[in-house]
């Protein structure tokens, strides 16, 4: 869409197109209601393509093992029938209130899109990874220093040196030392936050010569024009040490920013948006929030809850748009109708 103040009119504004928002995009079109997506990342997926797209995932119905990619792959597949809309690299940066009912959104590419309900699924809001307080760290970003593992190839037959305890070091440290030409380990304390069945078989690595554990901290980073070479690392002991790496995992967490959510008057309860667990409604009608950024009592944050909780707000939101319409409940293994909209 062009980059102009022309309002462009759907159903539903889907805020996040992580695996929750495109599963909505489905329920949602099995009921006829158009959608539009909005994400701040450059592509579909959420967490799950920008954080882990190669790393596996366990608890999704029907699928033993599948990675975050390949999940988001299936999705998209899954929705391409009700052919919704992408609004990639954008934020959304207002929500107004038409006397109609509806909303205009914009985003800070000055895009307007007008929908007749509005459907949050921030995962937790815009997320970014934590940077670790490591001068010029910055020049290195995104040439040999990376907070995410997108393509398992680009470390393959390098010097590697991950930094930090829980289970994103140590499930790339596992990952990647099949591939690795070396690979380090670096975390402040002998003590580790992942899973424990993790942590031993990162033990049995080290203790078999495959990887190095090394507890302390870097200070430093050695290199020209973007491309490390060494890392300076203070040990636990207090000596200076050069680590080669070419390289630089650093896993230090995620910063969650809500970011203009906040600003929408919506009622908020600890960075997240109280909803029931009959429509996942707001505080304002016709928005609605689906996935990790509601909360209720009993609340799980999985994938398979968000699925869930997609499936009934999509009815919820078409009672909403259509209150006098008899809404007939149809299962896509016997509805013939249904059938015909996914063009099976």
């Amino acid at each position: 869409m062009s980059e102009n103040a022309d309002i462009v009119e759907t159903d539903v504004v889907i805020i996040g197109a992580g695996p929750v928002g495109l599963f909505a995009v489905f329920e949602l079109g099995l009921l006829d209601l158009k959608c539009h997506l909005i994400d701040i990342l450059d592509r579909p997926g959420g967490q799950c393509a920008e954080l882990y797209p190669e790393k596996p995932i366990y608890d999704i119905p029907a699928w033993p093992e599948i990675s975050g990619q390949g999940l988001t792959d299936r999705l998209m597949e899954q929705i391409k029938p009700f052919e919704p809309e992408f609004h990639f690299n954008r934020m959304v940066t207002g929500v107004e209130k038409q006397e109609d009912g509806s909303f205009v959104v914009t985003t800070d590419e000055n895009e307007k899109i007008k929908g007749k309900v509005i459907v949050i699924a921030a995962g937790g809001g815009s997320f970014q990874p934590k940077r670790p307080p490591v001068p010029g760290i910055e020049e290195f970003e995104d040439h040999s220093v990376y907070y995410s593992v997108r393509r398992m190839e680009e470390f393959r037959d390098h010097d590697i040196l991950i930094v930090g305890g829980g289970d994103s070091a140590l499930d790339w440290t596992l990952n990647l030392q099949p591939i690795a030409k070396s690979l380090t380990l670096l975390h402040r304390r002998d003590a580790f936050r992942g899973a424990p069945d993790s942590v031993n078989k990162m033990k049995k690595l080290v203790d078999e010569g495959k990887i190095d554990l090394i507890l302390g901290q870097v200070t430093g980073l050695n290199g020209a024009d973007g491309v490390v070479e060494s890392a300076s690392v203070k040990t636990k002991e207090g000596d200076l040490i050069d680590v080669n790496c070419t390289r630089v995992l650093p896993f230090f967490g995620l910063t969650m920013k809500l970011g203009p959510i906040a600003d929408w008057g919506l009622n908020l309860n600890e960075n997240l948006l109280p909803v029931d667990t009959e429509k996942f409604a707001t505080s304002e009608p016709g928005i609605f929030a689906i996935g990790d950024i509601n909360t209720y009592p009993g609340k799980l944050k999985l994938i398979l809850s968000g699925f869930h909780e997609a499936a009934l707000m999509a009815q919820a939101a078409k009672k909403h748009i259509s209150p006098d319409e008899r809404i007939v409940f149809q299962y896509t293994t016997s509805s013939t109708s249904l059938q015909k909209k996914l063009g099976v």
